[in-house]
């Protein structure tokens, strides 16, 4: 008798747990705020083109007056409206916090010179980089050259950082790319470059003449 009561009791209890897996709901249900909770995965550069057309706003940009958990040094001038020069003119003023770069300091700020700019500007920014490729590659225009044109020589610090941080022209934003402290090294580095080719260019100096002997003097 106890033996068929235990079968009895297997058999409802796996009755129970089989209508209880039937009725499993397969659906979330209503999800707050969708976008939150399922995430867009779009590389960088990439068409985002689609997703104007689907109804949904995405520029590339964090949100304006935030600052990423960690983040230094930040820069006060938010991107100019289409049209408006206002904050990239002011952005001259704007002094590079960060004077010098240490040995160890150089070497990675150059790492990642040449990982984000490098394939356009060209590793000795000269504007010849992959993309270019003294115009075999998939630019048609040459890219700025860094070192050699007085023009970018002459580009001040903070404009240099605006232009990084918000793009400008066919450069796209490196906001996503390299951090505040970054971007600060990244442009100390191309100073540094731009000042040791001017030193390397610059004439040696000439060496005075040694003074004429008096041919009147006793000997």
């Amino acid at each position: 008798m106890m033996k068929k009561l235990s079968i009895i009791a297997v058999l409802f209890t796996a009755a129970i747990i089989v209508i209880s897996c039937s009725n499993v709901k397969r659906e979330p249900g209503r999800v707050y705020v969708p976008d939150m909770a399922y995430s867009r995965a779009y590389e960088t550069f990439a068409d985002h083109s689609n997703l104007a057309e689907a109804g949904i706003f995405y520029n590339n940009q964090p949100v304006a007056g935030t600052m990423a958990r960690g983040e230094e040094l930040p820069f006060h001038l938010t991107k100019d409206a289409p049209g408006d020069s206002t904050n990239y003119v002011a952005s001259k003023l704007v002094k590079n916090p960060i004077d010098s770069l240490s040995a160890a300091e150089f070497k990675e700020t150059e790492r990642l010179y040449l990982i984000n700019c490098g394939v356009c500007h060209g590793a000795k920014l000269n504007g010849n980089g992959p993309l270019y490729k003294d115009g075999n590659g998939a630019f048609a225009a040459k890219p700025a050259t860094l070192v050699g044109d007085a023009r970018y020589e002459a580009m001040p610090d903070g404009q240099m950082f605006y232009s990084v941080a918000y793009g400008k022209n066919m450069m796209g934003s490196y906001a996503s790319q390299l951090n505040r402290k970054q971007r600060w090294e990244v442009i100390k580095y191309i100073k540094l470059k731009q000042a040791a080719s001017k030193a390397s260019a610059a004439p040696a100096p000439v060496a005075a003449a040694a003074p004429a002997k008096d041919s009147t003097a006793k000997k």
